[in-house]
């Protein structure tokens, strides 16, 4: 969501309802106005504050632009603003500090994570100057993916209170928490486990062995809160209630070589990780006002749940999941539809509604959000994250020539397509008609993925009217 020039905020729907430019019958003559180059890979979905774009890249700079020629207005190295220890290859085709978080707007400061190690650092916004920086973990694997949400000075972050060989984690890696200023709530999304005790990982083993899971999962304790939505305190971090959303899930990095040492076994379950932060909006059901969260996790179900308590609303196999998703990095909301990709990374079958023709690439998927009966599927390759705009749905691919999409929202029509020539694995920021987007992403896990290429450059489109603005 935009509101006052400022992308994105603390709702967390990628939903941009102020624009007067972006509609179904313009977005076909969406125009390249400029693009500005940088060298190497842009996965962050930049930030957009007071006529200016805020992103990194993975050479290492992170860069302020303005909106409307893409001129430079300052860039920063990490590694010589910082002096934190370099990457040095913990990410393949890395070799520098580096952030791959959409920058936080805080006042005058522009606040943003690192890998290697994990730090947060802030910079004046007007000249990029660093004002300070805080490392969370100095483990040189330690790193920031997801991008922070600024209120009323607050920061939280969890802690494994010292003890070994119990739970660590779960991970929490997707978009920017989301704030309910009315109930003081901060919700998120939760990802796997590293670490279990002992007699859970043997009540795995067991289920190992079994053709079918138990229902319910006997190996999910009630403290577990992996793959789950929880709504905390916003003032004590407490939780206030949560619901776990998938079976049991142990992973890190390293295992995604499943014949690495000491990986917990993989079993029958799939990954259920929770990408993206839950998106809050209200719905209707038989004429009785409900506020909901609702998220989609890489299982490729959809999730919506009652503000208040967590109650289930509805939920909705989206798609086919996967290790990679399912859906992943961002779903988008105009709270009539809920908009998600499928990345459907293991070819699995995947029927295209409401037809019934089937697939075994990803694409794009649009629920209603009442009730999270699916309305359209529209095909890609492969993809990535939404946004929504006056009804039009914008996604990039993550193919090799790097296509992005405009849809009409209403029914999956794609209106408009331009190829930048790499894959684009971030979001779109959407702004008065005009539409930003990075390429590139040949680093990281996309070193084992054959399909990634690498790109150099951050694109701005915008409808006819607004190319000279």
């Amino acid at each position: 969501m935009s509101q006052g020039n400022q992308w994105p905020n603390s709702h967390c729907c990628n939903w941009e309802p102020s624009s007067q430019m972006l509609f179904p019958r313009t977005a076909p003559k969406l125009r390249l106005k400029w693009k500005f180059y940088a060298g190497k890979d842009i996965t962050a979905t930049p930030a957009i504050y007071g006529g200016a774009l805020y992103f990194p890249s993975w050479n290492g700079y992170i860069y302020a632009v303005k909106e409307a020629d893409g001129s430079l207005i300052w860039m920063k190295n990490l590694l010589m603003l910082t002096g934190l220890n370099a990457t040095d290859g913990v990410v393949p085709n890395v070799n520098s500090t580096v952030s791959r978080s959409t920058p936080t707007v805080a006042g005058d400061l522009l606040i943003f994570g690192t890998y290697s190690p994990a730090a947060i650092i802030a910079l004046k916004i007007k000249t990029g100057e660093l004002v300070w920086k805080i490392t969370l973990d100095d483990h040189p694997e330690a790193l920031i993916t997801m991008s922070g949400t600024y209120y009323n000075g607050t920061y939280m972050l969890p802690d494994n209170n010292n003890r070994r060989g119990e739970y660590a984690g779960a991970a929490i890696w997707g978009s920017s928490p989301s704030i309910d200023v009315k109930r003081n709530h901060v919700y998120i999304g939760t990802g796997n486990l590293y670490s279990a005790p002992l007699h859970i990982r043997q009540c795995r083993e067991r289920q190992n062995n079994r053709t079918e899971p138990t229902q319910p999962d006997e190996c999910i304790e009630p403290d577990n809160h992996s793959n789950s939505i929880l709504a905390l305190d916003l003032d004590s971090g407490k939780i206030r209630w949560y619901r776990q959303c998938g079976g049991f899930d142990i992973f890190f990095l390293a295992c995604i070589n499943a014949s690495a040492p000491n990986c917990p076994p993989r079993g029958l379950w799939q990954d259920a990780d929770f990408g993206e932060a839950p998106m809050m909006l209200t719905i209707y059901i038989n004429r009785t006002k409900k506020d909901v969260v609702v998220a989609v996790q890489k299982s490729g179900y959809a999730w919506a749940l009652d503000r208040n308590n967590g109650n289930l609303m509805w939920f909705t196999p989206a798609g086919p999941g996967g290790i990679t998703g399912g859906g992943t990095w961002g779903a988008a909301t105009d709270e009539r539809r809920v908009y998600t990709n499928i990345a459907n990374s293991e070819a699995k079958n995947f029927t295209l509604a409401p037809s019934n023709m089937t697939t075994t690439a990803g694409g794009w998927v649009a629920m209603n959000a009442t009730n999270g009966r699916v309305l359209w599927s529209t095909a890609n390759p492969t993809n990535g994250p939404v946004s929504v705009a006056n009804e039009v749905v914008i996604a990039g691919s993550t193919d090799r020539m790097g296509s992005i999409y405009a849809f009409d929202a209403n029914n999956g029509k794609i209106l408009w397509t331009y190829k930048t020539g790499a894959t684009v694995y971030g979001g779109m920021s959407i702004n008065n008609g005009c539409m930003y987007v990075g390429h590139g992403y040949n680093v990281f896990v996309s070193s084992l993925i054959n399909n990634f290429t690498g790109g150099a450059s951050l694109f701005a489109f915008c409808t006819v009217k607004n190319l000279r603005g």
